[in-house]
């Protein structure tokens, strides 16, 4: 599971930083949102087993990462 945040943390950084270099933000915006709500999702698997309302809290904001994706596509 660590490796799997891990590498969806290097995909978010890299699509971050690919947007800001070559100025298609608007474009990809929603696929980083969507790999963001996966890691925020992965990370809260594992930190429910540590902290149960750090879990909870980053369970919600996986939640609203997804809302806005699917928002932001339908759109």
């Amino acid at each position: 599971m660590k490796v799997l945040r891990l590498v969806l943390a290097i995909i978010v950084v890299s699509l971050s930083s690919y947007g800001l270099i070559t100025d298609t933000s608007e474009v990809i915006i929603p696929y980083i949102l969507l790999f963001l709500g996966t890691m925020l999702f992965v990370t809260g698997i594992i930190e429910f087993k540590k902290r149960k309302p750090t879990a909870i809290t980053l369970m919600l904001a996986s939640g609203f990462s997804f809302f806005v994706t699917i928002y932001t596509l339908i759109s």
